[in-house]
């Protein structure tokens, strides 16, 4: 015990050196203000701002004065913090997660000169501290008073009273029953159930959880996800997990009826592992097939399983058994024969197809930026009863409906593809397809008049023929792979004279929700055409003006220097350097080969989760992305460090060096992300959150109501998960995956980048109520019920390159029994 005594005694003593926290402040300013004075300087040099270093300036100062013990410093920082606050709440405003960084080292270091040992052996007296306290107080107050606004924050409430109650719905499904990917082909994703509702969600309680028991595995591919939304009917839910097994479940208890397993073929080479959904026919009384035969009867209700290695596969409701009548003992081979290029992986079906009452229409998933020669993304229609292929829609074809033949025995090499739910409204025997662009995605100087003729956009076909109705093009010579992302929502929508209008809403990657009437594609809101950045790669061109609707959650300005984020002052800066040595001129900047950031990213602000909309309120309730991303061409050529030979390997999804072989340019993709942490796996952006919000929208005025930034950082910073858990404070953060709104005034979300369910009162935007989930949930909840009783159903899978854990769990929420 002396021992120890003399040890810390010899402790004290050695820190309480006369000078020695002078010393140490000293060094710490001097190192602080390094960083800050050369990183400034370079920001500074190429058009950032100045405060940079002129604050490391400030603190090198400040170090020295220290180091001196001249009281002198506390006076000098007092202007530093004092000019920092002037700053920050200029450029920013009260904005408390872009106010952090920009004061965090300023308050931290001004307490540190506080300090009472700290400050009295630099000479200071209660005199001298006062202008300092003063200063880190204004800095405090600044935060606390940001705790209190959000000037991302958007408050209103969207209409309450019904504006068409009984809404179209050609399909008749049943209120207690959910038939299809969006409940009904129209794709609203609402439900007219009410049982559980505003006033009692809180009340929530898991009423079964199941495991699918079907993981990743060593010979999946990086972008391996779970995004199934199931169907219900029968008192039965449909749905496929992660290897395309298709499970049927008791809907009241969660037991599993039985389990199909196609025995998908697969390898790490493919780009998706992916199955949204499935679905659902029933044969009706004197059915007849496509050649006006009678139906088989071998299966009265089937189920449609896409199938990743190219397959379509029909199996009984009732038993799990094939459909025998249909194709090859149940299944057809949509890539064979006559795909150009027939690469299992290629060619992937991984979103349900459209069920008219004879057929199947089928689009496809194509791998992106591989090279010029990959599969066609032709749509293609197939005898729901037999699999006979009726119609094709090869966008990149003269004759888009142009069937096979011995003179034409293959679809066109990268026709654009469709490989999102498409939409189908039975009174105009219309089907609607979101059409992508060919790939490569980012450079065009290839592509033929053909090849962009109905990319991207909507195409609107003839359910029976695959005819063209209508196509409306949503972004002229595609450099930025905006595809519409998104199932169409179709709903009727009431006009100032009280006329119902059939309108179609087409949420896109860049922000914009496209409004047309899906009788003609005409526009409903205007999306007048806007100028936009010039300057393609060499080869290239880009088009002069792209439309912009009126309609849109893409911000309002441009990004400039106040939306630059970093966890620290240091990130920021950083962020900032990197911000100023990318080509960005605002939305649609082309793509270069110095890098381009693209705002909206990549991943877009909308993607494949769509809009919930509510047919009898006319609203809608969305979950939009706020990411950058940045696009940088890779020039071909010897010498060149990032020249992608035939030996090198690609990321196997689609972000990393994509290698486009058979154009002049690979191209690099990723988010737009702090380069200082990344090394170290923590994938923070460089962009002010939220990242993330959920969104309120009144179709009959096509006005934004409410938008509130939506999750927390518990579980990630952008899925990176880091040694420590991090506090579930709301910042706002990424999801992927769809809403589900009901009759009861709730929005029910999943899919953000946190683990958590949560409930929303629909008119306000406002949470009511959230649960815990084991995995990330990236896909769209759904709702039914059985005996009277209201059941919502999430499948907590995991998405391993967004990335969330992944998991195999299935689990539906009822309000407890009355006893």
């Amino acid at each position: 015990m002396l021992h120890q005594n003399n040890i810390f005694r010899n402790i004290m003593s050695t820190t309480s050196r006369p000078g020695l926290w002078a010393l140490i402040t000293a060094a710490v300013f001097a190192l602080c203000g390094a960083i800050l004075t050369v990183g400034g300087a370079w920001v500074a040099a190429i058009g950032g701002p100045l405060y940079y270093v002129l604050l490391g300036l400030a603190l090198l100062a400040t170090a020295f004065l220290s180091f001196r013990r001249n009281p002198a410093a506390l006076y000098l920082f007092a202007v530093a913090v004092f000019a920092t606050v002037i700053w920050e709440l200029t450029v920013v405003g009260l904005d408390i997660w872009a106010l952090i960084p920009r004061s965090d080292i300023v308050i931290i270091l001004g307490i540190w000169l506080l300090l009472p040992f700290v400050s009295r052996q630099i000479g200071g007296t209660r005199t001298t501290v006062l202008p300092l306290a003063g200063a880190v107080g204004v800095a405090v107050l600044a935060l606390f008073a940001s705790l209190f606004t959000d000037p991302h924050d958007i408050s209103g409430e969207l209409p309450t009273q019904i504006a068409n109650a009984s809404p179209a719905d050609p399909d008749n499904v049943p209120a207690s029953e959910w038939h299809a990917y969006g409940r009904t082909q129209a794709g609203d994703r609402w439900s007219p159930l009410n049982q559980i509702n505003a006033s009692n969600v809180s009340n929530l309680k898991v009423a079964w959880h199941i495991h699918t028991k079907d993981m990743m595995n060593s010979n999946d591919p990086g972008e391996a996800t779970n995004e199934a939304t199931p169907i219900e009917f029968n008192n039965t839910l449909y749905m496929c997990s992660l290897h395309q097994k298709l499970f049927a479940i008791d809907g009241a208890t969660g037991n599993v009826k039985w389990v199909y397993d196609p025995h998908l073929q697969i390898n790490p080479g493919f780009q998706h592992l992916t199955c949204r959904g499935v679905s659902f026919h029933e044969t009706p009384a004197n059915a007849t097939d496509s050649d006006g035969n009678p139906a088989p009867t071998d299966c009265a209700k089937r189920i449609i399983l896409p199938v990743n290695d190219g397959r379509l596969v029909e199996v009984d409701a009732d038993t799990g058994k094939t459909c025998s009548g249909f194709g090859n003992n149940g299944e057809i081979n949509l890539r064979l024969p006559n795909q150009p290029y027939t690469t299992p992986g290629q060619y992937e079906p991984t979103s349900p197809p459209v069920i008219t009452d004879k057929l199947i229409i089928a689009n496809s998933a194509i791998t992106d930026n591989g090279s010029v020669k990959q599969a066609s993304g032709a749509t293609q229609a197939f005898d729901v009863y037999t699999g006979k292929r009726v119609w094709v829609f090869d966008a990149s074809n003269p004759d888009p409906n142009q069937l096979p033949d011995d003179s034409h025995p293959v679809f066109h090499p990268n026709s654009p593809n469709s490989w999102i739910v498409s939409s189908y409204d039975k009174n105009l025997n219309l089907v609607y397809i979101p059409m992508g662009v060919g790939t490569p995605d980012q450079w065009g100087g290839d592509r033929t008049k053909d090849s962009e003729r109905f990319a991207p956009g909507i195409v609107a076909l003839n359910a029976d023929t695959g005819k063209l109705a209508w196509f409306y093009q949503t972004v002229h010579h595609d450099l930025w792979d905006m595809d519409v992302p998104s199932q169409p929502s179709l709903v009727d929508v009431t006009q100032k004279d009280g006329t119902l209008v059939p309108a179609i809403y087409a949420p896109t990657k860049t922000g914009d929700i496209f409004v047309l009437d899906r009788r003609t594609g005409k526009e409903i809101v205007p999306a007048p055409e806007t100028p936009v950045p010039q300057g393609a790669a060499p080869g290239d061109h880009t088009s002069p003006t792209q439309r912009m609707s009126q309609l849109t959650l893409r911000p309002k300005n441009p990004l400039n220097d106040s939306d630059i984020w970093g966890g620290t002052i240091f990130d920021q800066m950083f962020c900032s350097i990197y911000f100023h040595t990318l080509r960005y001129e605002g939305p649609f900047t082309p793509p270069s080969l110095k890098g381009s950031l693209i705002f909206p990213g990549d991943l877009g602000m909308f993607e494949w989760g769509g809009l919930s909309v509510d047919p009898q309120r006319q609203v809608a309730f969305a979950n939009p992305i706020s990411l950058p991303f940045v696009s940088q061409l890779v020039p071909r050529g010897p010498g060149n460090p990032l020249w992608p030979d035939e030996n090198a390997k690609g990321t196997g999804g689609e972000t990393g060096l994509q290698h486009n072989y058979g154009i002049p340019y690979a191209v690099n993709l990723h988010p737009f992300l702090d380069p200082v942490l990344l090394p170290f796996g923590i994938k923070m952006p460089c962009r002010t959150p939220p990242w993330g919000y959920v969104a309120g929208i009144d179709l009959k005025t096509n006005k934004v109501v409410w938008q509130h930034r939506n999750g927390t950082l518990r579980d990630s910073m952008y899925g990176s998960s880091l040694p420590i858990p991090l506090p579930p404070i709301k910042i706002g953060v990424p999801s992927l995956g769809g809403p589900l709104s009901t009759a009861g005034n709730i929005g029910i979300l999943t899919s953000s980048m946190d683990y958590y369910i949560r409930a929303y009162n629909l008119t306000t935007g406002k949470v009511l109520w959230q649960d815990r989930l084991p995995a990330g949930a990236q896909n769209t909840p759904m709702t039914y019920a059985i005996n009277g009783k209201q059941y919502i159903v999430t499948y907590a899978g995991g998405h391993n390159s967004f990335p969330t854990r992944m998991g195999d769990d299935i689990i539906a929420y009822a309000l407890p029994d009355q006893k």
